[in-house]
């Protein structure tokens, strides 16, 4: 007998589709429609003059449904769901986390208006530093509840019991299912019923039967009213059902599901269980018809200009502190198959010579200096694991395909983009994770933060290193250079 095919409700057949290439479709943040002059310097502080697809087209549809301010929906309607789909590494927190917190700039209350819940502890940790950012200096509060902390602290994060009664901490709360649905059912004065927005992140994950439950906590407890505390009648909360002269009387605050995911799910009967309210779905994950009628899921992984799994970061630094950094890397870290970039076979060559001298760790340099047959040794020995750092200019290392690079480390910053992309180029290699460092002299951090804007490429995070770390290699290091002074002599 034929398949029965599943029947898809029209917002899942026909989604807005958003463009997949991320880089070829960048949207500068002053064109996109309706945020805050405050949160646009924000960005443009942390070094984002454009949005992705997905953020240009999600923010205006998020602030749009709180266009009459968060109390109720536009034009006294009941705002849509959203639902999102789209590979990681698209930008979808900040596609929530900038409207929202321009949404409730201006509250006066703190009261929990906003409620993300993601599966893993570090999912939650890296959110609410996104809020944190975007929150500083607004009066706004972002509370994360994974139980990294104690229950008891948790709930000092959360509420305070004052004569009047309970008063909420926390405007917007990051959490994972297990510690929140603890708080709502153990914690005295944890409210939901002033709750506007409930973000699931990576909703596939949290659609899954553990999490089910969770979900359905959250809901009833935005729902359960204020049983009796008088002053809250008039914003008493029902679950939307049909509008009645009686239920239209007195205003609503509206809830407002807003799915994000990688993979959403297409079970339709996965999503009966969200509830959701005539949702609008964004994708730019969508597979296409073939002639034979079968699907084929688009390629996901456009190749940019970089790959997929990099991850990049640069440490402000002196002249000094750089030899130093190495070693910390090598030595405290732990990096291993570690390929590292200096600007000229000169510096290449007494790097290597330094860090040899220095003691403890497999290095080889890698330059024109060496004839073929001692490059391709150096290579292979790199690639089985026996050589821990290969010391390289770009000449030598240019188009080559080296197996298992983990770390670039640009000794040197690169003087152009072409080259920047090229080196980090050489790890995260055919969907394999990989990470970029490089030493930034505090004098080029300015405008090697601009030349990496300029080229669209906005997630390199700084990442100081304290002096302190340094310390204990210091004594050794002087050593080093003494014995190296007296080799080059």
């Amino acid at each position: 007998s034929p398949q029965v095919q599943p029947f898809l409700p029209q917002w899942l057949a026909q989604p807005k589709r958003v463009q997949k290439r991320i880089r070829d479709n960048l949207c500068p943040i002053r064109d996109v429609p309706g945020i805050h002059p405050r949160l646009l310097k924000k960005l443009q502080m942390n070094g984002i003059e454009s949005f992705f697809p997905v953020q240009a087209e999600v923010i205006p549809a998020i602030l749009q449904s709180a266009s009459n301010g968060y109390l109720m929906g536009r034009g006294g309607y009941r705002p849509k769901d959203i639902c999102v789909s789209a590979p990681t590494g698209s930008g979808k927190t900040l596609s929530f986390v900038i409207p929202i917190v321009q949404v409730l700039l201006d509250r006066v209350v703190c009261h929990v208006r906003a409620l993300v819940v993601l599966p893993t502890k570090e999912l939650a940790q890296q959110v609410s530093k996104v809020f944190n950012v975007y929150t500083d200096g607004t009066g706004l509060k972002v509370a994360l509840i994974t139980g990294q902390k104690s229950f008891a602290k948790e709930q000092e994060m959360l509420v305070q019991k004052k004569v009047t009664g309970y008063c909420s901490l926390a405007d917007i709360v990051v959490a994972t299912p297990g510690r929140l649905t603890d708080h709502i059912n153990q914690t005295p004065g944890f409210s939901l019923t002033q709750l506007r927005f409930l973000i699931v992140d990576e909703a596939d994950r949290m659609i899954d039967d553990m999490h089910q439950n969770c979900l359905n906590q959250i809901v009833k407890a935005v729902f359960q009213g204020e049983n009796g505390s008088g002053s809250n009648m008039l914003f008493q909360r029902t679950k939307p059902g049909p509008v009645t002269a009686a239920s239209s009387c007195s205003p609503q605050i509206p809830l407002q599901k807003l799915l994000f995911s990688a993979t959403l799910t297409q079970d339709p009967e996965k999503l009966q269980q969200l509830d959701l309210f005539q949702p609008r779905l964004f994708t730019s994950a969508y597979s296409e018809k073939n002639r034979d009628g079968t699907e084929t899921e688009q390629d996901t992984n456009n190749k940019y200009t970089l790959p997929e799994g990099l991850s990049q970061c640069y440490v402000p630094c002196d002249l000094n502190s750089k030899p130093l950094l190495l070693l910390y890397f090598m030595l405290t870290m732990k990096f291993t198959r570690v390929l590292c970039f200096t600007n000229s076979r000169e510096a290449s060559h007494r790097l290597f010579l330094l860090v040899q001298a220095f003691g403890g760790i497999t290095v080889a340099e890698f330059s024109s200096r060496l004839p073929p047959n001692e490059r391709r040794r150096t290579m292979k020995e790199f690639e089985q694991g026996k050589i821990q750092l290969l010391i390289s200019t770009d000449a030598t290392a240019r188009g080559i395909d080296v197996k298992g690079v983990n770390y670039v480390i640009n000794y040197d910053a690169p003087q152009f983009i072409r080259t920047y992309i090229h080196r980090v180029g050489r790890t995260a290699r055919a969907g394999e994770a990989g990470v970029a460092f490089s030493l930034v002299l505090r004098i080029q951090e300015w405008r090697f933060l601009r030349m990496l804007r300029d080229a669209g490429i906005q997630d390199i995070k700084k990442h100081p290193v304290k002096g302190n770390s340094l310390k204990p290699l210091v004594q050794q290091y002087e050593g080093a250079l003494c014995k190296l002074e007296k080799t080059v002599k």
